[in-house]
């Protein structure tokens, strides 16, 4: 079955094609770009491109999987709409996996590991995963400082992703390189078992974890001096 995989919760922008088998996730093209403030520019094109790649149609498509964030309101709503009209408009079942899982999951490599995107506002979105990469808590939002006391209480010896560089000097964990972004192989492995059972589609609810910075007035101010 071919399935899409996009991701837009970080400032890389994610789109990929996989083929999931009875056994296997085999990644058969894949784009991603970095830059946080062209999540709306880059995901179509890159879904196209992917698609092209591959020498696929849309209508090849069985299944789409996005991931859910956390992240900023502005990027992750991209993702997530580009997933949820595309799969009314095929027909086909929408899956939702937490991004921080596909950067957590294949880090962890048996021992606990602090998985961090970063949140903006000398901020992390972090969770932590054991040592089989299932995840023991999170995701939250919050102080790096407050992420890698929580860590530490949790067995954590080694921090992953884009939070964890930005602010390892804070964590005090020494560092993996990669996934620096949740991975698009990850997400659609997370989502393998509910693709290949043919489970219903999610509502792909997003983690934003925090109120967006808009907010609508709550009273009306007088237009008279």
């Amino acid at each position: 079955m071919l399935v899409l995989v996009v991701d837009s919760s970080t400032p890389a922008v994610t789109a990929a094609l996989v083929e999931v088998t009875a056994n296997a996730v085999v990644t058969r093209a894949h784009r991603c770009t970095v830059d946080a403030r062209a999540h709306g520019e880059l995901l179509a094109p890159q879904v196209e491109a992917v698609l092209a790649d591959a020498d696929a149609r849309p209508a090849d498509l069985a299944a789409i999987v996005a991931g859910l964030g956390p992240g900023p309101f502005t990027g992750l709503r991209v993702g997530l709409v580009t997933a949820a009209t595309m799969g009314q408009v095929l027909d086909i079942p929408a899956y939702g996996v937490c991004s921080l899982d596909a950067i957590g999951h294949p880090a962890a490599a048996g021992e606990p590991v602090l998985a961090a995107s970063d949140a903006r506002r000398r901020e992390i979105y972090w969770a932590v995963y054991d040592g089989a990469g299932e995840r023991l808590v999170g995701p939250e939002v919050g102080a790096p400082s407050v992420a890698a006391d929580r860590a530490r209480e949790l067995g954590a010896t080694v921090a992953v992703g884009d939070g964890a560089h930005r602010y390892a000097e804070v964590l005090g964990l020494p560092l993996r390189a990669e996934p620096r972004y949740p991975d698009a192989g990850a997400l659609a492995t997370l989502a393998a078992e509910r693709i290949r059972a043919g489970a219903a589609g999610d509502p792909l609810t997003p983690l934003y974890l925090r109120r967006p910075d808009a907010v609508a007035a709550t009273a009306r101010k007088p237009v008279l001096p």
